[in-house]
């Protein structure tokens, strides 16, 4: 009797947010795979869909119902929807009342169960992961599916204990956890065995890193990936100002892998209302790792931020500190919002709102004054060799698109006669012409 075998079950993901969110989704699709299930490019070919979320933003959650609802034709084709992420640890089971077609729902603290809740979910049950917040685990596993055959990311923290007044983060991803100093090295070394050659290493607060076993801080860690042979440039992100500490700063500028670029988000440059978002720091604190950076002696160090105008109370004097304070550090790029209510955190209750007319000014403002000191501080690289990582190839402009180790793009051209340089390959490239965001130039043989 022949015996007829069950068609393998396909499933699409798509992803919304930050860097954490794009490399869970790596993790989730690696779960999956090992589970059976086979990855398809769009959303017709698929048995179950993945819509992993964001929720940072403003009317996030609204963003998200939209898209079910849209989803809901589907439904009829026997297809099932699965909603994880941020949005689904908000939002809850309040997503089944509103899209009664979704058959899971789960926060990213839950991710190391998803086996267990796909078996729900084929036994036409609903699945759900809401209740992990407080987990010590962390999600690791050995199925992650890379995007990137040279780049990489490492998930060495989850969650986050700060509670900023603005930030939902805290309620979404769970508490503080880490993983240990050991299994993040044992990543690392498997990257580097399969050819990876940029690794990053990420967490909400990344350098709020704590091994389980106490064998090493994060400026350790950060020395001992760098370290690991094949790995040529290892990055992090995000810092808290609060933890980041002058041995981080001393590792990056002593060791030749760790790139010479720091993401610092500072928020805001007046103390008060550093105060009211329950920072943790005024800004002569984060001016003083400022300065440990500009006094490295090896490395010239690039410095990237985020910034939020419009918060709660902030007077004209106090976003005028904020740009003192661009003027002040000299960053190379700086990531601005309009502050946006989020759901849950003591910012709610804060009086005093600003007009989103004002908010909107006050951006405007920002970014144009950032744009000049990026104009001024992207020319002064006219003329430097700076070794480049190849990500890819703009056909149209006969370029080479390049990667510094000060995460700058370089697109550069190729002389003739030469061949042109394979993705993932390292090069280095003369600068001839700079712009406020990015580099061009020439390739050096």
């Amino acid at each position: 009797m022949a015996v007829v075998s069950s068609p393998q079950k396909t499933f699409f993901i798509e992803t919304f947010g930050c860097q954490m969110n794009f490399h869970d989704s790596e993790k989730v699709v690696g779960t999956l795979i090992s589970q059976g299930y086979r990855q398809v490019q769009t959303v017709d070919e698929a048995d179950l869909i993945f819509y992993n979320t964001c929720s940072i933003r403003d009317k996030a959650e609204q963003k998200v119902f939209h898209r079910l609802a849209d989803f809901k034709r589907l439904q009829q084709q026997g297809k099932q929807f699965a909603v994880i992420g941020c949005v689904a640890q908000q939002e809850g089971e309040k997503i089944f009342e509103r899209a009664p077609h979704v058959s899971l729902v789960a926060g990213s603290a839950s991710y190391r169960n998803l086996p267990q809740m796909l078996i729900q979910i084929g036994q036409g049950q609903r699945a759900t992961g809401l209740d992990d917040r407080q987990t010590d685990e962390t999600f690791e596993t050995e199925f992650t599916a890379r995007t990137n055959p040279h780049r990489g990311y490492i998930t060495i923290i989850e969650g986050c204990d700060k509670f900023c007044a603005y930030c939902v983060v805290p309620y979404t991803r769970g508490k503080e956890r880490s993983r240990t100093s050991e299994s993040v090295l044992a990543e690392a070394r498997r990257m580097a065995d399969a050819g990876y050659t940029d690794i990053q290493l990420l967490g909400q607060n990344v350098n709020s890193y704590s091994d389980p076993l106490r064998k090493a801080s994060f400026a350790e860690l950060l020395t001992s990936v760098g370290e690991v042979p094949g790995i040529r440039r290892v990055r992090f992100t995000t810092s808290h100002p609060r933890h980041f500490s002058r041995d981080i700063v001393d590792a990056i500028d002593s060791v030749p892998t760790l790139c010479d670029h720091v993401h610092l988000p500072v928020q805001s440059g007046s103390s008060r209302v550093l105060s009211a978002m329950y920072r943790e720091y005024t800004r002569e604190l984060y001016l003083e790792r400022i300065s440990w950076m500009k006094a490295a002696r090896n490395k010239t160090f690039s410095i990237t931020t985020d910034v939020i105008v419009g918060f709660p109370g902030e007077t004209e004097a106090e976003f005028e500190d904020t740009l003192t304070l661009l003027d002040e550090v000299g960053y190379d790029g700086v990531f601005s919002f309009k502050y946006s209510p989020r759901p849950n955190t003591p910012a709610l209750e804060y009086a005093d709102a600003i007009s989103d007319e004002e908010k909107t000014r006050r951006l405007a403002v920002l970014n144009e004054k950032q744009r000049e000191i990026q104009r001024a501080r992207y020319a002064k690289h006219l003329g430097d060799i700076m070794e480049v990582m190849v990500e890819g190839y703009n056909r149209p402009r006969g370029q080479v698109i390049g990667r510094t180790s000060q995460n700058k793009t370089l697109n550069f051209t190729v002389p003739p006669g030469h061949a042109e340089p394979a993705i993932g390959a390292y090069v280095n490239a003369r600068v001839t012409v700079t712009f406020p965001n990015s580099l061009a130039g020439e390739m050096v043989v």
